[in-house]
């Protein structure tokens, strides 16, 4: 049998987040097979996928011979072992159910080559116990994205105890080939890393409302238009670092204690309740009456342009270039 090369890919499993992998890989020119053991949600999928070919075209980021390029890489298989045949990697994003992934995993083991990168979208179970026992399990990987990865490019990477270090290697290798940005973790812990953080803002937004601090509104203002311009630039070390004259040591060291403070007066007892999401729906509703499809159509062409503006616009573009002094 043919090693396989990473020219090609398998999706399985397209919800959500299986379909935006399939606009990820389609756009780096791999070629994708797309599996679903639900025959329509793997129509549906694909169905999305023109849907936001189209609409890449209406706003004039995506000509009509690249998105009919992208559109002929993509094919619907109707078995497993036909989705897996030849790919290089495999990104499952099945339910998130130890045994139900424990299953597919057990299939795909033994349906794809011996060299096929085996990775996984979940977003909370450890690599460890979803391999556990299987011959592959060297080549099982955690590739966890944020919602959705064709427009968000952060994807957290995590090895179980028996994945090869050559794998991981090679799977952030491969991911930044796709335009992604890696976040490798060392170790598993529940969660992972993107969502204990974003679990622990909301815990602290939604305790606000709760106790009558403020309202939604409040809430979200202060993100979007206050915290969340400085976090699309830099992270909270990277922004530390820049608040304070002497860079983040200062800023740990004179603002340590308040911190501190703080940290002690967030523990709550919260949890939800029907009564408390009915509040955070309706504020949220009125925050925001446009359509959710509106809704996500705008965030990801802004999340896309923000990135495009970055990327022009980068910090390290005055790194290592002489300054030379005017001669008088």
């Amino acid at each position: 049998m043919k090693k396989p090369d990473l020219h090609t890919v398998a999706v399985v499993g397209t919800g959500v987040i299986g379909r935006s992998w399939i606009a990820v890989f389609a756009r780096a020119g791999r070629r994708v097979r797309v599996f679903d053991a639900n025959p329509a949600q793997a129509e549906a999928a694909l169905a999305w996928f023109r849907a936001d070919l189209k609409r890449q075209r209406r706003d004039g980021r995506l000509k009509k011979k690249a998105a009919a390029a992208q559109w002929d890489l993509v094919e619907a298989v109707d078995t497993l072992a036909g989705a897996v045949a030849g790919a290089g990697y495999v990104q499952e994003s099945g339910p998130e159910r130890l045994d139900l992934k424990q299953a597919l995993y057990r299939d795909l083991d033994q349906a794809a080559h011996p060299a096929t990168i085996l990775g996984s979208s979940t977003s909370a179970l450890d690599m460890t116990d979803i391999a556990r026992g299987l011959a592959g399990a060297g080549r099982c990987i955690v590739v966890h994205p944020v919602n959705p990865p064709h427009v968000v490019p952060a994807t957290e990477i995590l090895g179980g105890a028996e994945t090869s270090p050559a794998v991981v290697k090679r799977t952030i290798r491969f991911l930044k080939e796709l335009g992604q940005v890696p976040v490798l973790m060392n170790r598993y812990v529940p969660g992972f890393v993107i969502n204990r953080m974003q679990a622990a803002l909301i815990r602290e937004a939604v305790d606000l409302v709760r106790s009558g601090v403020c309202d939604v509104r409040a809430v979200d203002d202060s993100i979007r238009a206050g915290l969340g311009l400085r976090w699309a630039l830099m992270g909270p070390f990277g922004v530390a670092n820049t608040n304070a004259d002497g860079g983040v040591r200062d800023y740990f060291t004179r603002f340590g204690s308040s911190y501190h403070g703080l940290w002690d007066d967030l523990k709550t007892d919260l949890r939800f309740d029907p009564e408390l999401i009915e509040r955070i729906g309706q504020q949220t509703d009125r925050l925001l009456p446009e359509s959710l499809d509106a809704q996500r159509a705008w965030r990801d062409r802004l999340v896309l342009e923000l990135r495009a503006l970055k990327a022009a616009t980068p910090l390290e573009s005055g790194r290592g270039k002489r300054k030379h002094k005017r001669k008088r």
